[in-house]
């Protein structure tokens, strides 16, 4: 397989920078020319993304209500009165 490059110049750089900025986003690889001859090679940064992980809220709810719910409204009762008619 054969990789083509995309190439942009100088003043493609300082007149057309989005079309550049978006080959970059999408994780090409530029290559600058200067005057017809190779200048610099831009590349996408690459950021290390971890996995999100995400808090046990049953676990959470279970060991500050061992014995169930507390007693009286539903949260979700007390939110709709807060908000009141619409």
């Amino acid at each position: 397989m054969i990789y083509h490059m995309k190439t942009a110049t100088v003043a493609d750089l300082r007149n057309r920078f989005s079309r550049v900025s978006k080959w970059l986003a999408d994780g090409e690889t530029v290559q600058i020319t200067k005057r017809g001859e190779a200048f610099a090679t831009l590349k996408p940064a690459r950021v290390a993304r971890g996995k999100v992980t995400w808090p046990d809220l049953a676990a959470r709810r279970d060991r500050l209500f061992p014995d169930g719910p507390p007693p009286g409204k539903p949260i979700s009762e007390i939110v709709s009165e807060g908000r009141g008619d619409y």
